[in-house]
C-alpha cells in the first residue's frame, strides 16, 4: 500500500469536536480518527483506510472526463461514492500530480535517447574526421589527392539526396503519412515511373483510353509528380482555410493528375472533338464525341446546369516561365484578367513546385468570375490548380473544380448569396510552348458547368456561345495585357499614339496607375462583388425619354446601390450612388458602339459632363497597338464656364472579346501632381462607363425571346432579332451627398435613374439603333 500523499500530520493539532473519517491520499487512505480511549491529543492514532475498487474506479472514470471537477461535480460525488467533499478534492489533485510527474519522466527519457543518439553521432563523426578512409580502396585517404571531379561529383550527388528528400516529403504530405526513400518512387523500376503511369495509372490507359496516337507530353516534369496509382489510395483529412473542410490530399491529386491528363488530350485533338463555328469563330466542343472519349472527371451534371466548352490558339508577347509565374500568383493573375476575375484568393498551397520551378505546384483556390452586367450573376468558384512542365519551354496549367472533393454530398458549388451562380469547371486551362522569337504560343480551353436559370434571357445567347467567359475572352485578355506590359518595358519614352509628350515618363506610369483603379472600381460597382460594400436598393424602373418603343412597356429596369464613403484614400467622402442597366443593341455591331463613345468630338451628344459640346483631348497614352486601347486626358470646351477646372479621365481598351469605355470627372490640380510623378492613390474619383459585348446571335441561330408574351419588343427602322448585335452595360457612380451619415432621398435616385435612361436614348437616337431592355 502506498502512502504518498497523506496530509500533514501538523494540521491535526486542531482537533474537530467529533471524529472524521475519511483520507484524502492518493490511494484513498481515510482519514485520521482521534482516539477515544487516549485523552492526550499528541497520542493520536491514525488509522489507513484504502477506496473501496468500486469507489476508485468511478473517480477514474470521472477523471478521464473533467480532471478539474468544480465544487458541485464533488458535492455530486461525494454523496454518490460516500465519501467527504475533502477526499474527493485531494483525490483529484494527486492523480493530477501523479500524470504530471509521469508525463515529465516520459519526456524526461525520450530526451535522453536523443541526446545520447547526438552524442554518439558526434563521436562518430570526429572519428571519421580524424581518420578519412577512402571509400574504394578502404586505404587512408588525403584531402589534397580529391580532385576537382570528384568534389563536383560529391556536390551533385548531396544536391540529389537533398532533392529526393524533398520528393519523399511531398509524397508524405499527398498520402498523409511518411514515404522513406528507399520506397520513393525514384527507386522502383522505370517501368512503374513512366511518363504513361503518371497520367493513366496503368498500361491501359486512363479511363479505358489509350496515348498511343498523343505524344508524350506527360513523360517530363518534375520526380515528385511520378507517383504510382497504388500509392494515391492513402489520404488525410485535415482543416482547410479555419472553415473545418475535411480534404482527402489523395483524391486531389488524382483529380489533378486526371484533368492534366484530359487538358493535354483535349488541346491536342482537333476534328471531331472540336468543331469550327464559322459564325463566330471560336472552336466549340462536340460534346458527343467527348463524351465518347471521355470519362467524366467530376461526375454527372448538376439539374438544371448547362456546358460551354471553347478552345482558342494564339500568340502572347511573353515567355512561358513568366507566365506560369503570373498564372500560380492569384494577386498578379486578377490583375492580368481585371474584366473576368472579381477576387482571388489561394485557399492552400498543396504543393509549391520542385527545383526552385513552379513545375509540380497544386494549390486549392477560390475565384470570382465576372460578366460586367447587373443581369448576370458571379461565377463562385473553388477549385485546383496544377501546373506542370511536360519539356523545355512547355508547360500546362488545369483548373478543376474540387466540391466534389470537399463536399462530396453538394454535387456542384451550389448557388451561394444573392448575386452568385452556381457553377463548376471542368478540365480547363491552357498549354503555354515557346517560340523561337521570344513569344509563346497558348492554346487555351475552358470547360465550364454553370445555373442558367440564373442569368437574364438577354445574356444566354451569348453565355452558350462561350463568348462571356470562353477561351477567347481568357485568351485576347491576355494578349491585350502583355502587349500592354511590353510597350511600357521596351521603351520608357513611349511616343507611339501619343499625341503630347508634356507628360513625364514617372508622370505617365502614375496616370497608368490610376487608370488602372479607375477601371478595377468601374468594374467592381457593375458587379457589385464582395470587394466593395454595396447596399443593394429595390430595383427601379425608370420610362424611357424616346417613346414607348423599348421592351418592359417603355421602361428600362436599373439597379441601384449605394455605400458610405469616410473618405478613404482615393474616394471622396459622403453616399455615393450606383445606377447600372444593361440593354441589347440588335443589328449594330460592338465595334461600332465602341467608336461612337470614345469619340471626343461626338461626347456632347451624349455626356452631361460635356454640355452638349465636343472635347478637347489633352493627352493621349497608347496601351497597345489598337488605338483604341489608351488612357486619355480630356477637357471640356473653354465655352463650358463652371467646368474650367474639371478634366475627365478616360480609359478605353478593346479586343477580340468586347470593348471598355470608363471615364471619371478629376479636378485639374490633382492631375498636374499625378503627371508630375506624384502619388495618384490619393486622387478621388467615381468612375462611370460602358461595358461593350457581342449579343451572342447569329443569323442562322433566332435568339430566345426576351419578352414573355412573345410579341416583338424592337423599334420599326432598326435592326432585326437574327442580326447579331450588342449587349452594353451602363454604369454611373455619382456623389449625392457630402455626408456619409446622410439619409439617401427618392429624389437622389430618381435623378441618377432618369440621367441613366437618358443617357441610353441618346446614344440608342446617335446609332439609329433598336433597343432591347430587361
Amino acid at each position: 500500500m502506498s502512502f504518498a500523499g497523506m496530509h500533514n500530520p501538523g494540521r491535526l493539532l486542531a482537533p474537530p469536536p467529533i471524529p472524521r473519517p475519511g483520507s484524502d491520499n492518493l490511494d484513498g487512505a481515510s482519514g485520521d480518527d482521534l482516539d477515544p480511549d487516549n485523552s492526550n491529543p499528541r497520542k493520536k492514532k491514525k488509522r489507513y483506510h484504502r477506496h473501496t475498487p468500486q469507489q476508485i474506479q468511478e473517480l477514474e472514470a470521472v477523471f478521464k472526463e473533467c480532471p478539474h471537477p468544480d465544487e458541485k461535480q464533488r458535492m455530486e460525488l461525494s454523496r454518490r461514492l460516500n465519501l467527504e467533499s475533502r477526499q474527493v478534492k485531494f483525490w483529484f489533485q494527486n492523480r493530477r500530480t501523479q500524470m504530471k510527474t509521469q508525463i515529465e519522466r516520459h519526456e524526461n527519457a525520450l530526451l535522453r535517447q536523443e541526446n545520447d543518439k547526438l552524442r554518439t553521432e558526434n563521436m562518430t563523426i570526429r572519428e571519421a574526421m580524424r581518420s578519412p578512409t577512402c571509400g574504394n580502396c578502404g586505404g587512408a585517404a588525403v584531402l589534397g589527392e580529391v580532385s576537382l571531379e570528384e568534389q563536383h561529383l560529391r556536390i551533385e550527388n548531396s544536391r540529389l539526396k537533398d532533392e529526393l528528400d524533398r520528393v519523399c516529403a511531398l509524397a508524405g504530405k499527398f498520402l498523409g503519412r511518411p514515404v522513406s526513400a528507399i520506397s520513393s518512387p525514384l527507386s522502383l523500376p522505370s517501368s512503374l515511373c513512366s511518363g504513361l503511369d503518371l497520367a493513366v495509372g496503368s498500361n491501359n490507359g486512363f479511363m479505358g483510353m489509350g496515348m498511343q496516337s498523343i505524344p508524350d507530353l506527360m513523360g517530363g516534369g518534375s520526380a515528385a509528380m511520378r507517383l504510382p496509382a497504388g500509392m494515391m489510395g492513402g489520404g488525410l483529412d485535415d482543416g482547410l482555410g479555419g472553415e473545418g473542410v475535411s480534404i482527402d490530399r489523395g483524391a486531389l491529386l488524382e483529380l489533378g493528375l486526371a484533368a492534366m491528363e484530359e487538358l493535354v488530350k483535349v488541346t491536342q485533338v482537333d476534328d471531331p472533338l472540336w468543331q469550327p463555328s464559322l459564325e463566330i469563330g471560336i472552336e466549340t466542343l462536340n460534346y458527343d464525341e467527348y463524351r465518347r472519349a471521355f470519362a467524366r472527371v467530376l461526375g454527372p451534371s448538376p439539374a438544371g446546369y448547362v456546358s460551354e466548352a471553347t478552345r482558342e490558339v494564339g500568340i502572347a508577347i511573353i515567355n512561358s516561365v513568366d507566365l506560369v509565374n503570373s498564372l500560380m500568383n492569384e494577386a498578379r493573375w486578377s490583375e492580368m484578367f481585371p474584366c473576368v476575375v472579381a477576387r482571388a484568393s489561394t485557399m492552400e498551397i498543396i504543393s509549391s513546385g520542385m527545383g526552385g520551378t513552379r513545375s509540380g505546384s497544386i494549390q486549392l483556390m477560390r475565384a470570382e468570375l465576372q460578366v460586367l452586367s447587373p443581369l448576370v450573376p458571379i461565377r463562385e468558384v473553388t477549385f485546383l490548380r496544377f501546373c506542370k512542365q511536360h519539356a523545355d519551354g512547355l508547360w500546362a496549367i488545369v483548373d478543376v473544380s474540387v466540391d466534389g472533393v470537399l463536399r462530396p454530398d453538394s454535387g456542384a458549388g451550389g448557388a451561394g448569396p444573392a448575386g452568385y451562380m452556381g457553377c463548376r469547371l471542368l478540365p480547363s486551362g491552357c498549354i503555354v510552348e515557346d517560340m523561337q522569337n521570344g513569344y509563346a504560343k497558348v492554346t487555351w480551353v475552358v470547360h465550364a458547368e454553370y445555373d442558367e436559370a440564373a442569368v437574364h434571357e438577354l445574356y444566354r445567347p451569348l453565355l452558350r456561345s462561350g463568348q462571356a467567359l470562353g477561351a477567347r475572352r481568357w485568351l485576347a485578355s491576355l494578349q491585350r495585357q502583355c502587349e500592354y506590359h511590353a510597350i511600357l518595358c521596351s521603351n520608357p519614352h513611349p511616343n507611339h499614339g501619343d499625341r503630347h509628350e508634356a507628360i513625364s515618363p514617372a508622370g505617365r506610369r502614375c496616370m497608368l496607375r490610376l487608370a488602372q483603379r479607375m477601371a478595377d472600381n468601374f468594374c467592381a460597382g457593375v458587379c457589385a462583388t464582395a470587394a466593395q460594400k454595396w447596399r443593394r436598393l429595390d430595383e427601379w424602373r425608370v420610362e424611357g425619354a424616346g417613346g414607348r418603343e423599348q421592351a418592359s412597356g417603355g421602361e428600362d429596369k436599373v439597379r441601384m446601390m449605394a455605400r458610405q464613403s469616410v473618405g478613404a484614400p482615393g474616394e471622396p467622402p459622403g453616399v455615393v450612388l450606383s445606377a447600372t442597366t444593361s440593354v441589347r443593341l440588335p443589328g449594330t455591331s460592338p465595334q461600332r458602339v465602341f467608336d461612337y463613345l470614345r469619340d471626343e468630338q461626338r461626347r456632347g451628344e451624349w455626356d452631361i459632363l460635356a454640355n452638349g459640346e465636343a472635347m478637347q483631348e489633352m493627352d493621349h497614352i497608347a496601351k497597345g497597338q489598337h488605338h483604341g486601347n489608351a488612357v486619355s486626358l480630356l477637357r471640356p470646351n473653354a465655352t463650358s464656364g463652371n467646368q474650367n477646372n474639371m478634366l475627365i479621365l478616360q480609359e478605353t481598351c478593346t479586343d477580340a472579346s468586347g470593348s471598355l469605355v470608363v471615364y471619371a470627372p478629376v479636378d485639374v490640380q490633382s492631375m498636374h501632381v499625378v503627371m508630375g510623378g506624384g502619388d495618384s492613390a490619393y486622387v478621388s474619383l467615381l468612375p462611370s462607363g460602358f461595358a461593350i459585348l457581342p449579343d451572342g446571335h447569329t443569323m442562322q441561330a433566332a435568339p430566345l425571346d426576351p419578352s414573355p408574351q412573345g410579341s416583338s419588343p424592337i423599334a420599326h427602322g432598326g435592326g432585326s432579332n437574327n442580326n447579331p448585335g450588342s449587349l452594353v452595360t451602363v454604369a454611373f457612380q455619382i456623389l449625392v451627398n457630402n455626408l456619409p451619415t446622410a439619409k439617401l432621398t427618392v429624389e437622389s435616385v430618381d435623378t441618377v435613374s432618369n440621367l441613366l435612361s437618358c443617357t441610353i436614348q441618346k446614344i440608342k437616337s446617335a446609332l439609329q439603333a433598336s433597343i432591347i431592355s430587361p
